[in-house]
């Protein structure tokens, strides 16, 4: 069945309804295209059709294309796949020029038919495309929608016109924030920007009306018609040299260089406003088909998009166990930690009760929940009447019998296996028999902290990550004894707060801490060989990574850093390794300097707690002549250290599918979001490659490069992770 369906009315007004019967949401297909195409031509043709309205029979007007046909275009021509991914681009341009033009005279610009736009909601992607080259847009007046061109948040841009409308619509600088940032925005905002035409409460009505009143003038767009000059100057002008100047400096400052999807939206921005309009859509889809050819699109596609999707359905999920959905979760510890996901908790309209020490500090957990609602009101995100309802749903108290009825229980106290166990006693005893407990850490091994429990199968490691309503990611941990069960229930919550989970078998620091840690230390090595803490930070920036390691080491606290420096040591006993990286943090440390907590740290802060410059003490005490390395050096230093930890934690089965590796990577600590993830950027360079340069790497700085076994083998017999582990 067709996702498109056509009506005609008395009045000669074709009505097509766009209608994904397999999804929640419209997305785009290659039939999909080719239906409103054949669609659109018998409109033109039929001497009956007056005029054209394109809408929706769902609440949303479309998602956007189907990223898997995207990911899927180099497969299109094998012989030629930027061959065939051009021709794809440039039939879809067709398609919407057609829409444009209306079958109207081009010289005279007349006898086109009106072909409207009915948004009854969300439009992203090419569901803002679409309407774009329509010659009127409608939007109902739905507070819900969003209206924007997010594309750029996975890797690519704009390829089906959006770009080039765009800017010939608004200007370079007006349309850059929906371009470059994927910004997106409400109905009533896109029509103050001049996005879309209209908002109204009755859409429908008012494109009949619309169609039935419109004159030639009506159907022929700007950049159609003679005389037209892009708004705000085309690069030529003074006033638009000035644009793509700053736009230029603007992009490479965000993006360090690493995102090709950035760099080529600006050429094609900037090279298509030097040629008319179709010259300009062939500029676009050639800039287009050069990022899907980039490696560094799919790979983002993949991770950002279709792991990432694959596993917020569940995935990794037992599928034999039933529906875990929770109705009552109990949270013992109202710190930051236990305040944040009561919050996330409370806002996924489950019931709550917040449990402390203290009234005291269980009330200050909730006043934690009642202040980010302040907050939101202040910003006009919020309602008193939605705070209201949020802090109805936590019960802030100190009695354990509260519990009783809570299906999931988390704790969240501090990070001291004999508190950690001592709650866990506390709380058996009064919770239900068929209650799953957590415990939210983020070191501790869960194998061990299930021993204090009667039921070690019903006992499981959710680790968030903080701040808990700001991070998207979720690591869940199986201990040697956790069942199916408790493993569904701790996916399902995720899921129920609208997070993206990973589930890992327990080791030591788990997954992402395992590979977060070696990447500080070994900006913090490099620091006690006297290289320049600045090439060090910026090495990392330049890579795309979103801080640089002394700074992380900074935001999570160096006395935290200390703590699990010592306990690892005591823990590894000769086999710990990381003396030189310690000299450095144990001295600061020494000193006071604290992070950004105590205002001091590898960095200097002002008063108001603003991070100002690397600390120049760091430079005197470890500074060494001709200490500098060359920056790729320095660069893969510090990617080696995280992707190998991510590959041993392939190799030893704490990590149980590379979807898994990539996105938590991401999510978790901001791993290169252009690469894909730590395994597909190993795939990006190549195995084989991988290998000599870990054998390279090795020599020169000791053993925590070597290759894996797993690395070396995919090497030997020419795979890549995504290939090997296919299946």
């Amino acid at each position: 069945m067709s996702d498109f369906t056509q009506t005609l009315d008395a009045d000669g007004l074709a009505t097509i309804t766009w209608d994904c019967q397999a999804r929640p949401m419209n997305v785009m297909s290659t039939q999909g295209f080719s239906d409103l195409n054949a669609l659109i031509d018998g409109c033109l043709n039929d001497p009956t059709v007056k005029g054209v309205i394109i809408t929706s029979a769902k609440s949303d007007f479309a998602a956007g294309m189907d990223l898997a046909v995207i990911a899927e275009t180099k497969d299109m021509n094998p012989k030629n796949p930027a061959q065939g991914c051009f021709e794809m681009v440039m039939e879809i341009h067709k398609i919407l020029r057609k829409i444009e033009l209306a079958g109207m005279d081009f010289k005279t610009k007349k006898d086109g038919k009106p072909i409207v736009a009915v948004l009854p909601g969300t439009a992203l992607g090419i569901g803002l495309e679409i309407p774009l080259a329509c010659h009127y847009i409608i939007c109902a007046d739905n507070p819900k929608a969003k209206i924007g061109l997010p594309e750029i948040k996975v890797g690519i841009f704009p390829g089906a016109g959006g770009t080039t409308r765009l800017v010939r619509k608004m200007g370079a600088m007006a349309a850059s924030p929906y371009l470059l940032q994927g910004k997106l925005c409400s109905p009533a905002e896109a029509q103050a920007a001049g996005i879309i035409d209209a908002v109204s409460a009755t859409p429908l009505e008012d494109a009949k009306a619309w169609v039935l009143a419109a004159k030639n003038t009506d159907l022929v767009k700007p950049w159609d018609a003679k005389g037209y000059k892009m708004p705000g100057g085309a690069p030529y002008h003074p006033a638009g040299f000035m644009t793509y100047v700053g736009a230029s400096a603007m992009v490479n400052g965000q993006t360090m260089g690493v995102y090709p999807a950035a760099k080529a939206l600006l050429s094609a921005v900037y090279e298509g406003s030097l040629v008319p309009f179709d010259t300009a859509l062939k500029i676009e889809a050639r800039h287009f088909t050069s990022v899907i050819m980039n490696p560094s699109s799919s790979h983002m596609i993949r991770s950002l998009f279709l792991n990432k999707g694959a596993l917020d359905k569940g995935a990794v999920r037992p599928k034999e166990v039933p529906d875990q959905f929770v109705r009552k979760l109990g949270i013992l510890g109202a710190g930051m930690m236990g305040a944040g996901i009561a919050l996330v908790s409370a806002q996924a309209g489950i019931e709550v009760v917040l449990i402390d020490q203290t009234q005291a500090a269980a009330d200050k957990g909730k006043a934690y929940v009642a202040s980010y609602c302040d907050k939101g009101i202040a910003r006009r995100k919020s309602t008193p009447e939605h705070k209201e309802a949020l802090l109805s749903r936590i019960d802030a108290t100190t009695n354990y019998q509260a519990l009783t009825e809570c299906d999931l229980i988390i704790e969240a106290v501090f990070e001291d296996p004999k508190i950690k166990a001592e709650v866990t006693r506390q709380t058996e005893a009064v919770m239900g028999p068929n209650t799953i407990f957590a415990s939210n850490t983020s070191t501790l091994p869960i194998t061990e902290l299930a021993k204090a429990s009667t039921q070690p199968d019903k006992f499981i490691g959710i680790h968030f990550f903080s701040p808990v309503e700001k991070m998207a990611l979720v690591e869940i941990i199986k201990g040697a004894e956790t069942g199916n069960r408790a493993v569904a229930k701790a996916l399902d919550f995720v899921r129920q707060i609208r997070k993206t989970p990973i589930v890992v078998n327990d080791a030591r620091f788990f997954y992402a801490n395992r590979c977060i840690i070696p990447y500080i230390n070994e900006g913090l090595r490099m620091v006690q060989e006297g290289v320049e803490p600045a090439l060090i930070e910026n090495a990392a920036k330049l890579m795309g990574m979103p801080l640089g390691p002394l700074q992380l080491n900074d935001e999570t606290s160096i006395d935290l850093g200390v703590k699990i420096a010592k306990a690892t040591k005591d823990a590894m006993g000769a086999d710990y390794d990381n003396a030189q990286a310690d000299e450095v943090l144990f001295w600061l440390f020494e000193q006071g300097r604290l992070g950004r907590k105590s205002s001091a740290g590898f960095y200097e802060y002002d008063a108001n707690g603003k991070r100002q410059g690397l600390w120049q003490g760091l430079r005197d005490h470890f500074g060494k002549e001709g200490g500098n390395l060359e920056l790729l050096e320095v660069q893969h230093r510090l990617m080696f250290a995280q992707s190998l930890e991510a590959v041993r934690a392939l190799q030893e089965g704490v990590l149980m599918d590379v979807r898994e590796g990539d996105v938590g990577a991401i999510l978790g600590w901001g791993f290169a979001p252009w690469s894909g993830g730590p395994l597909s950027w190993l795939d990006m360079l190549g195995a084989d490659y991988g290998v000599a340069r870990c054998d390279e790497l090795q020599a020169r700085y000791g053993a925590r490069f070597a290759a894996p076994e797993l690395l070396r083998r995919l090497a030997e017999d020419g795979e890549g992770f995504y290939s090997h582990f296919a299946a």
